[in-house]
């Protein structure tokens, strides 16, 4: 089985504040290069390119009494082969993941 195909541009949406954001993204990020370019954004050094990474508040979802928090994450990917996004984001996605039980 092949894993699917990452593009270099394509954005995800996070349930948490940005607060707790900025915190888990060095972790998420390994040992690559973490430089903030500004509050919103981030530039990542991989070892072929680099990523950069923007984000945006958004409303929070309301079900009934509860509010989620969201984030607008927009992922950039420059001169990174398609092998190194994989190994990336597969590391990436499972730092970020935050579950419950």
């Amino acid at each position: 089985m092949t894993p699917a195909e990452i593009g270099e541009r394509f954005e995800r949406e996070y349930g948490c504040t940005t607060t707790e954001w900025l915190r888990w993204l060095p972790g998420a990020v390994r040992d690559c290069a973490l430089r903030f370019d500004s509050s919103t954004a981030a530039t990542v050094a991989l070892p072929s390119g680099h990523l950069q990474l923007q984000w945006t508040v958004l409303e929070p979802r309301r079900i009934a009494l509860i509010s989620m928090p969201r984030l607008a994450v927009r992922f950039a990917f420059a001169a990174a082969p398609q092998a190194e996004r994989q190994t990336f984001l597969r590391y990436f996605d499972l730092y970020m993941q935050r579950g419950g039980g």
